[in-house]
């Protein structure tokens, strides 16, 4: 009964809306058609009588009045009224209205420029009511004579109105009840079949139209029930879960990592050498993994004592102390990594994958590196391979072409291939002159994987412009003759717990120490930014929205200094010097506008900074601001999000990142509009503590659930089941053949 009374309030609710704009509708077109019909009326009244006041104005002005009341004979026409050019009254009857004077109306009629017409009008309130007051032109061939005015009675028009809208509105009313009776009763019936059907089918009674629909939901319901259960009896994601997942699902056997940057560079610094961690997204994430899992990480040999490190096979364990590794160390000459890192790689591919307003540059030579240079780690790989079939983890962009050439060596691996940056639409893909050899070569992969499913959707859609395959969308597959590569996102994160965090001092000595070292007062508002210069990234505009924010806020002068820890990246490649000398540039220009003695609103720091030193400055800062103009995923964000485990602080993140999609409770904004950015650090710097809290709490819990862990543990658990349903085939092949 409440939910029958609810659905008829809401309905007559509903109904009275639509019958008070059905009035509002009606009566604007009833009141143009009046309007209309009084207009022909007075063409009509002076029309007829044209030739008599012609005469009369001419020849004998005196007949006019009577000329003007033989015209209102009609009841409906209050009053009449001949007029001048100049505004002069010629004659009128006893009964026109006074308020239309001869002079008024004649310059009202120059003012709205419409002097020229045949015909004017007007509504105007009267004490006993609307009347409507039409001007004709009177004309004596092409000579203008003035204008005939006459006054209509509206009342009639206002009765005819209100009887519509009663009529109207009890019509609506009336079929308003009786749509809604009818669709409650019809509804009980339809509901009560409907339940008993179900009911059937769900007791197994009989097949009935619900059966398929039943299977469907109880299988989805009983995988559901499983996977939560699995996830439940298996606990957390983290490194000890992962090695089990490995053992059981791949037997142990350890992973083959092809990546350009490697986890760990060896520098000499004088007589000493130095173990480097480098700036690097990929590195967060994977080294972790290899960690967890064992294996070979197969990688370009950049540090100055690299080569000094490795043993005869090119080979280094790592992490020092550790060794739980191995890490094979690929040697490039400089003419090779001119062409395919700093070439084709980063001045080709980067600008193409990346909305950050750059130029792709695409070179022959480059592009022969590049080729030259993925044969040579796709060998690498082949080598450290202990099966026929094994789990290789293709890393980037820097080895779009590997996967298809380790294929080649290796037919029955099962390779998966992750794209660390954003997969571009099919248009701008479609620059590069090599679309269809990239293409190619990743689809040589086994599962290809993506951050996010729009690019998952991007690269499906290039394939289906630029190659020829089948696209199974369905079960999001690329088939090429008998080979399947599945494209499936597979958001990237950081581990869980950061090993980082549990080295470092508390919240609050990190605070008190990095204001000490920067020669800062213990009160000051502390914002960080943490990033390679590059021109994704979107540095700059970080800058300006600092300045934009002490432009519009006084109150932050002198209090808000934000640091930002600058890696220099790329510095062989033009753009990337110049952007360096911009941020160099901006920084002294915003210091000089702003400072003053003792105090600097920017403090650029342009040098590698190890780990510990950069989850010190997330530990004390107030804001992190992650600025990017385009990035597949982010985990400055993320690993911000994890240093804070007091719960404060506050992430301003540029709504152009995948970690936007996942760190909903961060301030998000677009990092073009400076106003915003501003506001939004304003935000934050007066948040309170008790919405802080709240905000991280909720972040943190995402990424404890949602770590790297988990997306390493989803892609290898896929390889391997995969890989079973392969050989599976394989055996039933054998079979038949036999």
């Amino acid at each position: 009964m409440y939910r029958t009374m609810r659905f008829l309030l809401v309905l007559s609710v509903a109904m009275a809306g639509l019958s008070a704009a059905s009035y509002f509708v009606l009566n604007r077109l009833t009141r143009s058609w009046f309007e209309k019909d009084l207009r022909l009326r007075t063409d009509l009244a002076v029309s007829s009588a044209r030739r008599s006041l012609t005469e009369a104005i001419r020849v004998e002005p005196s007949k006019l009045a009577f000329v003007l009341d033989d015209i209102t004979h009609d009841e409906r026409i209050m009053g009449a009224a001949a007029c001048g050019l100049s505004g002069q009254t010629l004659a009128h009857t006893n009964a026109f209205p006074s308020e239309f004077s001869c002079t008024a109306v004649v310059a009202r009629i120059r003012r709205e420029g419409a002097e020229g017409n045949d015909y004017w009008s007007m509504v105007s309130a009267m004490p006993l009511g609307d009347v409507h007051l039409g001007a004709a032109r009177l004309v004596d061939g092409e000579e203008s004579l003035g204008w005939i005015l006459l006054v209509h009675d509206l009342s009639s028009w206002s009765r005819r109105e209100n009887t519509t809208g009663g009529i109207l509105i009890g019509a609506l009313f009336i079929l308003a009840l009786a749509a809604a009776v009818v669709t409650i009763f019809a509804a009980r019936f339809s509901k009560r079949d409907w339940l008993v059907d179900l009911q059937r089918a769900l007791a197994g009674d009989e097949p009935g139209e619900f059966q398929p629909l039943v299977r469907d939901v109880r299988a989805l319901a009983d995988r559901l029930a499983s996977e939560r259960e699995t996830e439940v009896r298996a606990g957390p994601w983290n490194a000890e879960r992962l090695r089990s997942a490995l053992r059981h699902h791949l037997h142990g056997e350890r992973i083959v990592v092809l990546a350009n940057r490697e986890p760990y560079i060896h520098q000499r610094l004088g007589s000493e050498i130095t173990v480097q961690h480098p700036a690097s997204g990929l590195v967060t994430a994977l080294e972790p993994i290899m960690r967890a899992c064992s294996g070979v990480w197969v990688a370009h040999g950049s540090g100055s004592a690299d080569r000094e490190t490795v043993d005869v096979k090119n080979h280094v364990r790592v992490p020092p102390g550790e060794e739980s590794y191995v890490l094979r160390r690929v040697w490039l000459s400089e003419e090779e990594e001119d062409g395919y890192y700093y070439g084709f790689s980063n001045e080709g591919l980067w600008p193409l994958c990346h909305l950050a307003h750059a130029r792709p540059i695409f070179g022959a030579r480059d592009w022969e590196q590049y080729v030259s240079v993925n044969e040579r780690f796709a060998e690498a790989v082949s080598e450290e391979v202990d099966s026929d079939d094994p789990i290789v983890l293709v890393q980037d962009y820097h080895f779009a072409l590997a996967p298809r050439m380790i294929r080649k060596r290796l037919p029955r691996a099962t390779i998966l291939t992750f794209w660390h940056v954003p997969w571009p639409n099919a248009e701008r893909i479609g620059i590069c002159p090599w679309r269809e050899e990239l293409i190619s070569g990743m689809l040589g992969s086994s599962i290809l994987g993506f951050h996010t499913q729009q690019h998952c959707n991007n690269f499906i859609d290039s394939v289906d412009a630029f190659m020829e395959s089948r696209i199974d969308r369905e079960t999001r597959a690329v088939v090429q003759g008998s080979r399947r590569t599945l494209v499936r996102p597979y958001p990237i994160s950081i581990e869980w717990p950061v090993r980082w965090v549990e080295t470092q001092a508390s919240v609050a000595e990190c605070r008190m120490s990095v204001r000490r070292d920067l020669g800062l007062p213990a009160d000051t508002l502390l914002g960080v930014g943490v990033d390679r210069l590059d021109y994704t990234k979107g540095v700059e505009e970080r800058l300006a929205a600092v300045d934009e924010l002490l432009t519009r806020h006084e109150g932050f002068r002198g209090r808000f200094v934000f640091v930002q820890l600058a890696a220099p990246s790329r510095t062989k490649i033009d753009r990337y010097r110049e952007l360096n000398e911009r941020v160099e540039s901006l920084t002294t220009s915003i210091n000089r506008k702003w400072g003053h003695e003792g105090y600097q609103p920017i403090v650029l720091l342009r040098s590698h900074h190890e780990p510990s030193s950069v989850f010190r400055y997330y530990r004390a800062a107030d804001v992190c601001y992650v600025s990017s103009l385009h990035d597949g995923m982010n985990l400055v964000a993320k690993e911000f999000v994890a240093a804070r485990d007091d719960e404060q602080g506050v992430l301003v993140l540029s709504q152009f990142t995948g970690a936007a999609r996942e760190l909903t409770e961060a301030l998000i904004v677009n990092p073009y509009d400076l106003q915003q950015a501003s506001e939004a650090l304003a935000v934050a710097l007066n948040m309170p503590a008790a919405e802080q809290r709240e905000r991280m709490r909720s972040m943190r819990r995402l990424l404890a659930e949602f770590n790297v862990y988990r997306w390493a543990g989803r892609m290898l658990v896929d390889a391997a089941e995969l890989r079973r349903r392969e050989r599976m085939v394989g055996r039933l092949s054998a079979f038949r053949v036999t």
